[in-house]
Formats: structure tokens, sequence, C-alpha cells
């Protein structure tokens, strides 16, 4: 593998990707991360690794993940059936527990781990920790599921400013103490609109947004609010996609710059998206293009 490029095509590579690391130095990039992606150990290190080189190169990355299938092991290995409604999972007290448990626990430090070890600086936090997702019950049917009432920015400011990548678990709390399970998307959406990001990356298991479900080949690589708005109507937009989308004009709303819905599983994808003119994924924007 070391010699499938010579010295000069690698240089040339890096010459290329110079006007994007000018463009993204000492920008607020927030990376929401899961999905399949996180459960195959080689693109966890793919992604953690580009994560690291991104930071080394100057870009303030911010890194939201969730971790549903880790929750389902754990609650399967606990005799505990994973119930859900409208793909929300069915949190009750003793859920909710083992939601904070392996989401702060568990998934955060591993990751927190990993970048440390390919050369970066991290810190791993929750929703919780100085409430930085404070939360109310989004639905009685749902149990300990929140919906998000209020962000305190704060504590991942501070942990840009001296440095770290900032690890955020999306575990939520109100002000009597109770813990709830935030949806991830939701979460990465609020943060980077609070951070008033470049721009916030979508991890998820397809491609992007596209015009037949059937067809990668049919991605569509920009679109704006308003072309969103009409690939609703025409039924492009549905199913499991309707929420991400939501998020991403929620994020768009809330004063983040552009938001990318991309392919997770396809390796070295940030990087492709972030360093290169292709691009990857899906690119949502708020103005006329």
């Amino acid at each position: 593998m070391n010699n499938q490029f010579s010295n000069a095509e690698r240089a040339m590579v890096l010459t290329e990707a110079l006007p994007y690391i000018k463009r993204y130095n000492g920008k607020i990039v927030v990376v929401k991360y899961g999905g399949n992606a996180m459960t195959s150990e080689t693109l966890k290190q793919q992604v953690m690794e580009d994560i690291v080189l991104l930071w080394l190169i100057g870009v303030k990355i911010v890194l939201v993940h969730g971790g549903g299938p880790e929750i389902s092991e754990l609650m399967d290995r606990l005799g505990k059936k994973p119930v859900f409604v409208d793909g929300l999972r069915v949190t009750d007290k003793e859920t909710v527990d083992i939601v904070q448990m392996v989401l702060a626990g568990k998934v955060n430090k591993t990751l927190v781990n990993m970048l440390e070890k390919y050369g970066g600086k991290a810190m791993g936090i929750s929703g919780m920790d100085g409430r930085l997702i404070e939360a109310k019950i989004k639905d009685e049917r749902l149990g300990y599921v929140g919906e998000i009432t209020k962000i305190h920015i704060n504590p991942v400011v501070d942990l840009l400013e001296k440095g770290y990548i900032p690890v955020i678990s999306t575990v939520g709390c109100d002000k009597e103490g109770n813990a709830y399970n935030i949806n991830g998307d939701t979460a990465a959406a609020y943060v980077a609109g609070a951070l008033g990001a470049e721009r916030l990356i979508m991890m998820t298991d397809i491609a992007g947004i596209l015009r037949d479900k059937d067809d990668p080949d049919t991605l569509i690589p920009e679109i704006t609010i308003d072309e969103a708005a009409q690939l609703y109507k025409d039924g492009v937009i549905s199913g499991g996609m309707i929420p991400k989308v939501d998020c991403c004009i929620e994020a768009i709303h809330k004063g983040v710059k552009n938001v990318i819905i991309m392919d997770g599983r396809v390796p070295h994808s940030i990087l492709m998206e972030l360093l290169t003119d292709e691009g990857a994924g899906t690119m949502v924007t708020g103005g006329k293009k």
C-alpha cells in the first residue's frame, strides 16, 4: 500500500488540499458520529485518524456521538428488550441508567482514548456536564427521552480554547437532576448552532439524499432549505431521512453555515468532504445557490 503513490503524487495531493486547509484553519466543524461507521473497528479507526489530522492542521473539531447498537447490546445482556416508538427508544428509569452508562461511560471514553492514541488531545463530556444539554420529557409514552430546552455551550467553548477535541455524549438533564436520552442528530444540530459552526457533518449509513432511493448514482450534491421543502412534497425525502434533514434545517436556522449528510461507511469520507474538490454526500445550505 505504501508504494501505491509516488512521493510526487503525495506532494500534489497535499498541494491541492492547501486552499481547503487555509479555509478551515481556526474554524469550528461539528461531526455527528454513529451508525455502522461506529460498529466497524476499522472504520472507527479511520474516522478517529481523520479527526486527529484535521485537528493537527488547525480545524476546531467537536465530535458528537451516539451509540444505539451498544445500548441495545447491553440491554440484551441484562435481559431487557429494547422497544421503539416512531424510531425512538422507549426509555424507562432502568433504561436511562443503561444509556448513561454506555454513552457517557464506555463509548465516550473509548473514543477519547482512540483520539489520544492517534496523537490528538481529547476530552470527553456528556450533555449533563455543566448542564450542556438541558432537556424535558418529549413524550410521556417514551419515558426519559428528552426534548432539548437549552444549550449551555460554555464547557465546549472552554475546551476548544484550551486546544482539546471535545467528545460529547448525548445524555441530557433537567433542573431536577433527571437524566434524558437525547437524539444524537438533534443534539449535534443544537450544539453546532450554539457554536456558530462553519459546518456540521452528519455521518449516516447512506450516501446522502438520493432522488431515487435505490440508485446511488442519483445523489443530489447540494440543496437549499427551499429545495428541501419541495423534495419533502415530492416524496424524495422520506422515511428515516426526514428527521435527518429536519436536523440539518434546524442547524442552519440556528446559525450553522452548511450541513453535510454523508455515508460514514466510506473510508476517509470526512477528509474527502473537507479537503477535496469532489466532496462527499449532500450539502444542505440556507441561501440561494
